[in-house]
């Protein structure tokens, strides 16, 4: 007979670990980091219910930031090439401070959406409708004909 095979919960970090030894404040960072990217705020909320002292973890998010495992820079410029192809400028920005990015890292990637908003508009306009509706273009050319005379000279 098979021994059981035990499904791993992927919210769980210590899932597959022995019951008696805790999982380490830095490895469930490593999990979760793993999996995408965290603002400081996101993993500080994740993290908070199993630091052991009110330091460590504190001390730990410094520790990714200087080597670079967590970005909150890296992670606002993702969310803004992903919003900014559906949405407008102030969307993505809002989506950007509900994760807990810095007003400075929004501030700067404001400037850039805002530079392109226009051409972005035009390219889901394009994507969506494709072309003016006939009744549009007729209306246009009719209209067009109608004061064409006024420039000739009689």
């Amino acid at each position: 007979m098979q021994p059981a095979v035990r499904r791993l919960d992927p919210a769980d970090p210590g899932a597959g670990k022995s019951p008696g030894k805790p999982v380490s404040l830095r490895l469930r960072a490593f999990k979760l980091l793993a999996r995408r990217d965290y603002s400081s705020a996101e993993l500080e909320r994740r993290l908070a219910p199993h630091a052991a002292a009110p330091g460590e973890l504190s001390a730990l998010l410094e520790e990714l930031k200087r080597l670079g495992y967590l970005s909150e820079q890296r992670l606002a410029e993702q969310l803004a090439r992903k919003g900014a192809a559906r949405y407008g400028t102030r969307r993505v920005i809002e989506q950007l401070q509900e994760r807990g990015i810095d007003h400075e890292v929004a501030a700067q990637l404001k400037s850039e959406l805002q530079a392109s908003e226009l051409q972005r508009a035009h390219a889901v306009w394009a994507k969506r409708f494709g072309q003016l509706p006939a009744e549009l273009v007729r209306r246009v050319c009719v209209s067009h004909d109608r004061t064409s005379h006024m420039d000739r000279p009689p």
